[in-house]
């Protein structure tokens, strides 16, 4: 059984309010960098980690090392199917922004996203491909043991839609913190979802 820790990366600008950020590379805050200190003690406290994984993102990245070198020898090993979604166009934009100069398919994103394609960027169908590709490499590679995943917000929900079954339309359904822990036991053809977005040792003291 390989045991999966999906999770999102610490907190970077462009949160709140909301940004377009996709490809744009970031840096962790320093909430970002505490709430990956506190990761990385939870993960260390309770599993043997087989491997850690991480979308090529700086942000990702980071966070990714930051558990690594916690529970291990601090080897991180990018994942291309854990790159965030191409937001084409709406690239770097708040929201408010897009709603307000392309109101009908912002519109259709917010409430039905899986009928959209992004101007200039990936459809969910195109990020779907990408995640299954990526957990397939990982499952290959470690058919027993204990996986990080870091990713992101759309990567990650579309990673456990297709753990829990579920179609593209419950996208917005989800909910998913920085650095908040999935949890996802596959045996097989067996899976199981132990957990989403536990968020519990972001409240501890900061190590």
């Amino acid at each position: 059984m390989t045991k999966i820790l999906l999770m999102r990366h610490g907190h970077v600008e462009g949160i709140d309010p909301p940004r377009f950020r996709g490809r744009l590379e970031l840096d962790l805050t320093a909430l970002g960098q505490a709430q990956a200190r506190l990761t990385a003690a939870r993960i260390a406290a309770e599993w043997s980690l087989s491997a850690v994984y991480s979308s090529p993102m700086r942000r990702c990245l980071d966070t990714a090392m930051v558990i690594a070198t916690a529970s291990g020898d601090g080897q991180v090993m990018p994942l291309e199917g854990l790159q965030d979604i191409d937001y084409g166009d709406w690239q770097g934009h708040l929201h408010s922004e897009i709603a307000a100069q392309d109101p009908q398919t912002y519109a259709v994103w917010e409430h039905a996203p899986h009928l959209v394609r992004l101007p200039g960027g990936e459809s969910l169908q195109d990020v779907v491909a990408r995640t299954a590709d990526g957990l397939r490499t990982v499952l290959s590679a470690h058919p027993h043991g204990v996986v990080v995943m870091v990713g992101h917000d759309s990567v990650n929900r579309l990673l456990l839609l297709q753990c829990l079954d579920q179609p593209l339309s419950a996208y917005r359904r989800l909910e998913l913190s920085p650095c908040g822990l999935t949890e996802v036991d596959i045996d097989g053809a067996d899976i199981r979802v132990m957990r989403i977005n536990e968020t519990g040792h972001l409240r501890g003291p900061t190590p």
